[in-house]
């Protein structure tokens, strides 16, 4: 069934998914302020589910998967508002939306740099580990942790330099993390500012 967004472990939320609502002329409906009704407090809302056409509101015809990297699904799925309960709107259907949100990602995981295999059931290795020791050992675990994080900052910061000096001869660093470029950059930048 449906949910309000959809996020991954390693894109967080430079690639969060949701249902995006589609008009009757195929255009996306600008964001709707909902009044709280006290003061001058309005909250913003994007959910498919505003609208509905009640309430001066556009009425959405048709969903689609859509990203906060501004990527968009390219089919559209027929929104049925007899099957929408309006008090759990996000119990509707929204599972192929999901899945073409989903190869979107593995799009973006493919185009990225990879990391080699095996790094990657290293890392598994070490999570799993963890996770035991965590619930048997605990100050083990911490030291195991912080021994990591020296890891991170040391290593972090040796590759962000090399990157930046990468990204001022013209590379694209964006795609290489699977990240939109200002994002990538910001990560840089965080790594960088722990010299």
């Amino acid at each position: 069934m449906g949910q309000l967004m959809w996020k991954t472990m390693e894109f967080g939320e430079a690639h969060q998914g949701r249902p995006g609502a589609l008009l009757a002329d195929g255009i996306e409906p600008a964001t709707v302020l909902l009044d709280g009704g006290s003061g001058a407090n309005f909250h913003e809302s994007n959910d498919w589910w505003i609208y509905s056409g009640e309430l001066r509101r556009p009425l959405a015809t048709s969903l689609r998967g859509a990203c906060s990297c501004g990527w968009r699904g390219e089919t559209s799925y027929p929104l049925s508002w007899e099957e929408v309960d309006h008090l759990a709107p996000y119990l509707y259907d929204t599972s192929k939306l999901r899945d073409d949100w989903a190869r979107h990602i593995d799009d973006v995981e493919a185009r990225a740099a990879p990391v080699p295999d095996d790094l990657a059931v290293l890392l598994d290795q070490i999570e799993h580990r963890l996770d035991g020791l965590a619930g048997d050992q605990p100050l083990a675990a911490l030291r195991v942790i912080n021994r990591l994080k020296r890891v991170i900052v040391e290593v972090g910061d040796a590759a962000a330099y090399v990157a930046e000096a990468d990204a001022r001869s013209g590379t694209a660093i964006g795609p290489g993390l699977g990240l939109p470029e200002d994002e990538a950059r910001r990560r840089l930048l965080r790594y960088s500012l722990r010299r």
